[in-house]
């Protein structure tokens, strides 16, 4: 008469898991806002600093590669260290996003919808 209730009870366990993975994935993203990475070329000259959510939040250029003849070579480097923190910082928020799905056996590369 019941027979199918235990299945019921199951679906509403996955509904609540799936509830608490939700705000687990919520409070992460918020934590990114806060978590810091830093990305650098020319050996150091200069460095870019990135939120874990890849947004610039610091540049720091060493004064001494200021040549007015060398413009073009500043700007690349500037970029090459925005890019590198940037891929640091997604890097890291896949390595973050990969320990929280990895207690529910999901693939490591899983992609989560939220």
């Amino acid at each position: 008469m019941f027979k199918g209730l235990g299945q019921m009870g199951d679906m509403a366990k996955m509904l609540k898991s799936a509830q608490e993975m939700q705000q687990k994935v919520v409070d992460l993203q918020e934590q990114f806002e806060s978590m810091t990475v830093e990305g650098r070329s020319g050996a150091g000259l200069v460095t870019a600093t990135a939120n874990g959510k890849g947004d610039l939040t610091a540049l720091n250029i060493d004064p001494s590669i200021f040549n007015p003849e060398e413009k073009e070579v500043v700007e690349d480097l500037i970029l090459a260290a925005i890019k590198d923190a940037q891929i640091k910082a997604k890097e890291m928020n896949q390595a973050e996003m990969g320990k929280l799905t990895e207690g529910l056996g999901l693939p490591a590369d899983f992609k989560m919808p939220f």
